[in-house]
């Protein structure tokens, strides 16, 4: 069993307490009495009692039928009110534009598109996504005083104190854009911006409930390669919420490398697995994809990526022997890491990852369990997300959840 967050039974830290309880109720899909709340969190009964009673007035718990445990009373189960707030997620990707819209529980609940602007001009960026925000709230029919906030998920770097994109490499154009206030401004609602990958790993985590993992290293596959770290339940951001580029540890590219008697041959992960070059190569080896080399983009090497998923899914063996190259290049990437923290969980995800997972998925957990090279003695588990194509966008919405309902110890700080 995952371990809980205790309270405290302080008067001048309500709010600490009801986050406390908040998310014992919200990792426990059936529910909790008052009773099993001060045994988790080590509050004491009147303390849960009065929490309780604030969590039901604001409509965030409700209370749902009884238990009989033993003698005595039947127990009264809260349960969570997943109605009862929202959050929004943006994932700006070099292609498109994708917005979601999370429930209390975490659950997608609506979600939408738009192109990426170029950012020539960043007030238009703000404008697109801003009328996106707002339309995906009111088509969802949601009261906006129930949106906690809106969460970004970008390619970085980024300056996370100023809210600013600096000039992420595949989206030239985005040079020094202040999308976090600009965007706040807009849509009046709180934003949180955070590199793509540590908005995954956020996401992974708050989602997985009493099931979350310690450790692990999420290995996220988009337009790049990264990997975001959580380490004691906390994800590595860095000192500037930079952490999780990836892409130029050294692997052996195998028959990536070119033809095959260039086996052997080492470079970087991450132009190895480059989804152009990957179009590039399956294109080389017969396969009949959208060309990635017409200057259209990577609108088009997203296309070519579709028609590489559906090539897998009817079985083609050369796009599965591809899928299944590039799986083992990032797997042999990801023993690194492993060796270098000592995990014992690996994450694969991304929306370049799902749309290939399924002979990619059992090629990299093949690269790393049986890698001569691995150093822990322990069971590696290797699996993927549940979140598929849009688990940085939804990351995104939980960086929201997590900072609207995650119990912080500097909430206990007395400031003067």
């Amino acid at each position: 069993m995952a371990e809980h967050r205790r309270g405290a039974n302080l008067p001048s830290i309500g709010g600490f307490n009801r986050t406390v309880v908040l998310d014992a109720v919200r990792r426990s899909p059936d529910g909790l009495s008052r009773v099993e709340l001060a045994s988790r969190t080590g509050l004491s009964a009147q303390t849960v009692s009065n929490v309780t009673r604030f969590l039901i007035e604001a409509g965030m718990i409700a209370e749902s039928g009884t238990v009989v445990s033993g003698r005595g009373k039947p127990r009264t189960i809260l349960r969570l009110e997943a109605g009862s707030r929202y959050a929004v997620g943006v994932h700006v990707d070099p292609a498109v534009v994708t917005y979601v819209l999370l429930d209390l529980a975490g659950t997608v609940v609506a979600e939408t598109t738009t192109s990426t602007p170029t950012a020539d001009d960043p007030s238009e960026v703000v404008r697109t996504i801003a009328t996106a925000v707002d339309r995906l709230v009111t088509d969802a029919e949601i009261d906006v005083d129930a949106v906690l906030g809106v969460g970004i998920a970008s390619p970085g770097p980024i300056d996370v104190d100023a809210g600013v994109v600096l000039d992420p490499p595949f989206l030239p154009r985005w040079r020094d854009v202040p999308l976090r206030d600009a965007l706040a401004e807009a849509t009046g609602y709180p934003v949180l911006l955070e590199k793509d990958v540590t908005a995954a790993v956020v996401g992974e985590m708050f989602l997985a409930g009493e099931s979350s993992a310690r450790n692990f290293a999420f290995v996220y596959f988009g337009t790049g390669f990264g990997v975001g770290l959580v380490v004691d339940h906390e994800p590595v951001r860095g000192v500037g919420s930079n952490a999780g580029d990836a892409g130029h540890i050294m692997v052996d590219q195998g028959a990536l490398a070119g033809t095959p008697d260039s086996a052997g041959t080492r470079g970087e992960v991450g132009a190895a697995v480059a989804p152009d070059r990957l179009v590039q190569i399956g294109r080389s080896r017969g396969l009949a994809l959208s060309g990635a080399d017409t200057g259209d983009g990577v609108a088009e090497v997203d296309r070519a990526w579709d028609e590489l998923a559906a090539a897998i899914d009817v079985g083609d063996p050369t796009a599965i022997g591809l899928a299944e190259d590039a799986g083992a290049v990032m797997g042999n990437a990801v023993v690194l890491i492993v060796n270098l923290l000592d995990m014992d969980r690996v994450v694969f995800g991304g929306p370049f990852w799902s749309r290939v997972s399924s002979a990619a998925l059992p090629a990299a957990r093949a690269a790393i369990v049986d890698s001569p090279l691995l150093v822990p003695k322990h069971p590696v588990v290797v699996d993927e997300s549940d979140r598929g194509a849009d688990v940085a966008a939804v990351g995104a919405a939980c960086l929201v959840l997590d900072a609207a309902l995650s119990p912080r110890a500097s909430a206990l700080l007395i400031r003067r």
